[in-house]
């Protein structure tokens, strides 16, 4: 199985956030579409010529998201995963003042946003990640265009998850566990993310309905630069089991 990150390095070289209106706006060098979908277009075709397996991270445009269907249907033998991110967050909320929301591939537009749930849904998408990436407050601290991209995804994960998905009706609660705990399992063959009989105890207890402010302070991760910092979720891990080992409550 190979991983790939998918953006055709000649084309987004010195970009720091999505190609389009709002960069034009800011005056912020953009990361086009293309470049995401070009990659994902060579690897695809690569493992249908192959007949190897390859895992499409942190997709994020909608034509790469319908590459990836189509070459589902013809049988190639790929995977993909989206995060909360690109299901939930635009580029409209781009501000050059707050290097919070810098990623890569960068936050886009609503219409990719809405690929990328239709295809989670369609199962053209099999798993959600965090691409959790945190860095040192002294680093996003910096202007945008000098900033690392990446924040801390995996503590906020479920609340945005639940609070922007689940709680609206998008999607249901079984598919919205699948993809986070057993599907991703399923494509690194990890003997994970099931309640089965002999399975490691590794278990996650969430409370569908606790309303919680996201503080950067409460972060178990030192990187605090997270655009979601003063949001209010509905939804949060409160208790983790690993290998059967009560692990930490909040």
């Amino acid at each position: 199985l190979i991983i790939c990150h998918e953006e055709e390095t000649t084309l987004v070289k010195g970009g720091v956030m999505n190609e389009g209106k709002r960069s034009a706006l800011l005056g912020l060098k953009g990361r086009p579409t293309v470049a995401e979908d070009i990659a994902v277009a060579r690897d695809v075709l690569l493992a249908e010529y192959t007949g190897g397996r390859v895992h499409i991270a942190h997709i994020s445009s909608a034509r790469a998201i319908e590459i990836v269907r189509d070459a589902k249907k013809r049988g190639v033998k790929v995977t993909a995963e989206v995060t909360p991110q690109h299901l939930t967050m635009t580029d409209d909320l781009v501000n050059p003042a707050d290097a919070s929301t810098k990623i890569n591939p960068p936050l886009r537009t609503q219409a990719d946003c809405d690929a990328c749930l239709a295809g989670l849904l369609d199962g053209t998408i099999d798993a959600i990640v965090t691409d959790h990436s945190p860095h040192e407050p002294e680093e996003k601290d910096r202007e945008y265009i000098y900033a690392p991209s990446g924040f801390p995804g995996l503590e906020t994960s479920v609340g945005v998850l639940f609070t922007e998905l689940y709680h609206t009706g998008k999607i249901d609660l079984r598919t919205l566990i699948s993809k986070m705990t057993a599907e991703p399992a399923k494509i690194f063959g990890l003997n994970a993310g099931t309640l089965s009989i002999d399975a490691p105890a590794d278990v996650t207890i969430i409370d569908p309905e606790l309303v919680w402010t996201v503080d950067a302070k409460n972060f178990y991760t030192r990187g605090s630069h997270s655009p979601f910092v003063g949001r209010e979720l509905k939804g949060r891990a409160v208790t983790t089991i690993v290998r059967g080992n009560l692990n930490r409550r909040v």
